[in-house]
């Protein structure tokens, strides 16, 4: 759906006259009432974590307990995602709204001491590896489970459809896997049967406990991997001369793609990351290798300038390449759209977070950020507002606090009941106002 669509869309749902509440009292009564149940999920996934598409699992836990709590389920929708539906009987407009959550884990060496920390591993990239909920998702599935439990024993005092997302994948494609999970439910028809007409999501992150964060229009950049090859012609490390050496000719790559960053684009205008994250050559200390494998990550939120920045960034590499007499392979490809929050929907959900998290705990204007999340592609085809929970431990310093994908990132289980508050009530307002 083009960005015009999606506004008139949002624009015509939050216009409509409002309907009889289901009071913020009662949704935060119920959502104290599944707070230790939800603390036990979380645990549970987290001591039980699955790399992108084969959360098999963790999928077959969510679609049981969705099914205990009366819900229409829909398995296998992208690979390995799950739907849950939850119709309303009261009376009234029969109006449908999505919450996602999303399901992987990382290749990452859990180092939180947790007692219930993950010892699990799984296959990346044809090798065994550690495998950690280093991004809190475990933390995504468990409060949106505990709303839909506090939604499921509410059904009688909504009119509508409630639709429940868990995703696959979110961390990216795997590799040979040609899309993620979300632009891959998609296309498998999960905003379809019944059709959706907004979306709401959340992401835990180092801040405030108890705070909530976002932006309207662009919020989280578009991320894209890049990937480069370099050839050269294999020597003896004492004869350099006599070949093309490659290890040279990366450590140029790296410079100057930082440097072509740093002094082209103005961060003040729109913030641009480029960093190449892996580099993998050689075999042994008096060698130089003959090729070397380089790949990274683009963060930006302006298109035309990404486009610019890519083009510009491979005829750079091919220069230096040839300075040196290697060759280079250049290759981009997208991970995430920008998550670009409708601007109405955006000032509309402002006073319903206040009502879950408390007047001065929410902030409808934060700046934004350079990591990514491909619950953007669900905003490519209805209204959606993505925000983030702060979830640092009491008493520590969220800017000194581990980051989400660190071995030691951690979730302060006291705000996993603000979080089912959030997605209940972004729901029901959402159904009500139609």
């Amino acid at each position: 759906m083009k960005s015009a669509a999606v506004l008139a869309v949002a624009l015509t749902l939050l216009s409509a006259p409002a309907f009889a509440q289901v009071p913020a009292a009662d949704v935060a009564t119920a959502a104290d009432g599944v707070e230790a149940q939800v603390i036990t999920w979380r645990r549970h996934l987290h001591a039980h974590p699955e790399l992108g598409f084969a959360e098999t699992q963790t999928a077959a836990f969510v679609a049981g307990h969705l099914r205990e709590m009366g819900m229409e389920v829909r398995e296998g929708v992208g690979k390995t995602g799950v739907i849950g539906v939850l119709r309303g009987t009261a009376e009234g407009p029969q109006r449908v709204v999505a919450l996602r959550a999303d399901m992987d884990a990382l290749p990452v060496l859990e180092a939180t001491g947790l007692p219930f920390a993950s010892t699990a591993t799984g296959t990346y990239q044809g090798q065994t590896v550690p495998v950690a909920h280093a991004c809190g998702h475990d933390a995504h599935i468990a409060m949106l489970l505990g709303a839909a439990k506090v939604l499921s024993g509410m059904k009688d005092r909504f009119s509508g459809t409630i639709v429940f997302v868990f995703q696959p994948a979110e961390e990216g494609a795997p590799p040979g896997e040609p899309m993620g999970g979300a632009r891959l439910m998609i296309e498998e028809g999960a905003l379809e049967n019944p059709k959706v007409e907004a979306i709401f999501g959340l992401h835990v992150v180092p801040g405030v406990a108890g705070t909530v964060f976002y932006r309207p229009q662009g919020f989280m950049a578009a991320s894209d991997r890049v990937d480069i090859v370099l050839k050269g012609r294999q020597t003896h490390g004492a004869w350099p001369w006599r070949g093309v050496d490659v290890i040279a000719t990366a450590s140029q790559v790296v410079q100057t793609i930082n440097t072509l960053t740093a002094r082209t684009i103005d961060p003040t205008t729109t913030p641009t990351v480029f960093t190449i994250a892996t580099v993998n050559a050689g075999v042994r200390y008096n060698i130089i290798p003959d090729e070397a494998v380089m790949s990274g990550t683009l963060r930006t939120f302006d298109v035309a300038q990404r486009d610019d920045l890519v083009r510009r960034a491979e005829a750079a590499v091919d220069h230096v390449a040839a300075t040196y007499g290697a060759t280079a392979e250049f290759s981009v490809r997208q991970n995430a759209a920008l998550v670009f929050n409708n601007e109405e929907l955006s000032a509309w959900l402002a006073p319903v977070l206040t009502e879950a998290a408390g007047e001065g705990k929410v902030n409808p204007a934060t700046p934004p950020t350079t990591v990514a999340e491909d619950f953007s592609y669900f905003q490519t085809e209805i209204p959606g507002v993505f925000y983030h929970l702060g979830g640092t431990a009491d008493g520590v310093d969220p800017a000194e606090a581990a980051p989400n994908h660190s071995p030691q990132f951690d979730v302060n289980e006291d705000v996993l009941v603000l979080g089912v508050r959030t997605h209940a009530l972004s729901a029901l307002r959402f159904l009500e106002r139609q």
